[in-house]
């Protein structure tokens, strides 16, 4: 339902003119239907909020990550120099990780996978694997430094994101999979992601080109490419994790756009879905900030 839902506020959104990007985003975001959850546009370059649904929830909800964390992971492991990115590894799918199953979702026939295809196609296996060359703390470490466990400053009342330093090399490796042991507001997901946004513009070499290229490409053909317009290029990642205490999932998209120069981070959190249904929900945004853009 949420693909034919995209497609609906994708025609509806055309319907009146704008006058800046917070009146197009506002718009955008009024227009869709009151799925449980939450919705967040963000301007990349002050952090201000540009429109909003549900921002309580974004503020104040605590729910495991889900794969929105594997960007992060590969970037300490880049900029470690621990990581070659052009080293390919075997995927068969099947995962079991300390007795959970994390079976990877991405099509049968991506098997060999380098660093931007696992972030593309969001690859337990290899971020599983490589991300054992971290050490507890440096996870830890890492994800402290996106600011996953900091109020955002961005509304009143914030819950505050909580991460484990993980015991083992299967804690370790579900942490890094936002499986076990995190727990983040999305609102402070959406600013880890403002962060990269801001890193991208400022970008001219480096080891991080590769987590930039990957979550380009997610959206242009791998795990988000629900959130891809014709006329935009965008970046992000989705999510699906369940909580401690529930088998039920909930769903994020966590980006950017445009790719190579963002100016609005886009947050899509679902109570109750897939990162693939949230992916849907991003792109009549996309689609309203690309008209914005070229009238």
């Amino acid at each position: 339902m949420p693909l034919l839902l995209a497609e609906a506020l994708l025609c509806a959104a055309s319907a009146a003119p704008q006058t800046s990007l917070s009146a197009a985003m506002s718009a955008a975001v009024s227009r869709m239907s009151a799925e449980p959850g939450a919705i967040v546009v963000q301007d990349v370059a002050s952090g201000s909020i540009l429109a909003a649904r549900g921002l309580d929830i974004a503020a104040r909800r605590l729910d495991r990550p889900g794969s929105t964390l594997k960007p992060f992971v590969l970037m300490a492991l880049l900029e470690s120099g621990r990581l070659d990115p052009e080293q390919r590894i075997v995927c068969r799918r099947t995962l079991t990780i300390g007795g959970t199953r994390m079976d990877c979702t991405h099509p049968a026939d991506v098997s060999q996978i380098d660093a931007e295809a696992a972030i593309a196609w969001s690859c337990n296996t290899y971020v599983s694997e490589v991300a054992t060359r971290l050490s507890a703390r440096e996870l830890v470490q890492a994800f402290r430094k996106a600011g996953l466990d900091s109020p955002t400053g961005r509304a009143s009342n914030e819950a505050t994101g909580t991460i484990s330093l993980p015991a083992n090399r299967s804690e370790l490796q579900l942490e890094a999979l936002g499986s076990w042991g995190v727990e983040v507001t999305p609102l402070e997901l959406l600013e880890a992601y403002r962060k990269l946004a801001l890193r991208r513009r400022e970008w001219r070499s480096g080891p991080e080109a590769t987590v930039f290229a990957g979550l380009a490409d997610s959206v242009a053909y791998g795990m988000a490419h629900a959130a891809s317009v014709a006329d935009m290029s965008a970046a992000g990642k989705t999510g699906t994790a369940s909580s401690e205490d529930s088998l039920r999932s909930h769903g994020f998209f966590v980006g950017y756009a445009p790719a190579d120069r963002p100016e609005i981070a886009v947050l899509i959190y679902l109570e109750n879905g897939r990162g693939m249904d949230a992916a849907a929900l991003a792109r009549p945004i996309f689609s309203a900030y690309a008209r914005y853009k070229r009238p």
